[in-house]
């Protein structure tokens, strides 16, 4: 019996120490608006892949491909990173697209546990999204759902690359992004 409870207790230990032993968890953004505008014309503004000029955050957009799954888009941010997408999913009778970011610029380097860490201009990881509008009569409601990981995938992450630093950002690219395609098509 005494072996039996040893064999118990460890066997116990081990699932608590890999439980609380896991990198990072998949975290997930999701952010909505209704715009007092017809969902053509909010679709108008946003359904040229290779054009962000609505999002405020990006001074220039290059890209290749046009709205062919496929298509590449290359964003020169404000503050100088650039960050690289990839067309994944377009549909133009539903309203929507989906991308998934493939290449980031640095923004810095810090020094986390002995070793020289980079962190990328959009403290994420395996970040893929989708924006989509919907028609609701006269106006229009846009969804933009964007999923993740923090950029730092192992454990005990710095807090430039943690969850909470994540959302944030994700959040409030999402956020200003819809804010102000509110703004453009209600003019």
């Amino acid at each position: 019996m005494k072996k039996f409870m040893l064999f118990v207790s460890v066997l116990l230990s081990f699932f608590t120490a890999a439980a609380f032993a896991h990198g990072p968890v998949r975290q997930k953004a999701e952010e909505q608006i209704t715009i007092n505008a017809s969902a053509e014309k909010v679709w108008a503004i946003i359904k040229n892949y290779n054009d962000l000029s609505w999002l405020p955050a990006i001074a220039s957009t290059s890209a290749e491909g046009g709205n062919k799954k496929g298509a590449t888009r290359v964003l020169t941010l404000k503050d100088g990173g650039t960050i690289t997408e990839e067309l994944k999913k377009y549909d133009e009778a539903k309203m929507s697209y989906g991308y998934k970011i493939t290449d980031m610029s640095t923004a810095k380097t810090i020094t986390h546990a002995g070793v020289e860490e980079k962190v990328p201009v959009l403290p994420v990881d395996n970040y893929s999204a989708t924006i989509e509008v919907e028609a609701k009569g006269d106006t229009s409601v846009v969804n933009w759902t964007a999923g993740y990981y923090r950029a730092y995938t192992n454990n005990n992450p710095p807090v430039e690359m943690n969850e909470e630093t994540a959302n944030a950002a994700v959040g409030g690219i999402l956020k200003a992004g819809l804010s102000n395609l509110k703004a453009l098509a209600e003019k």
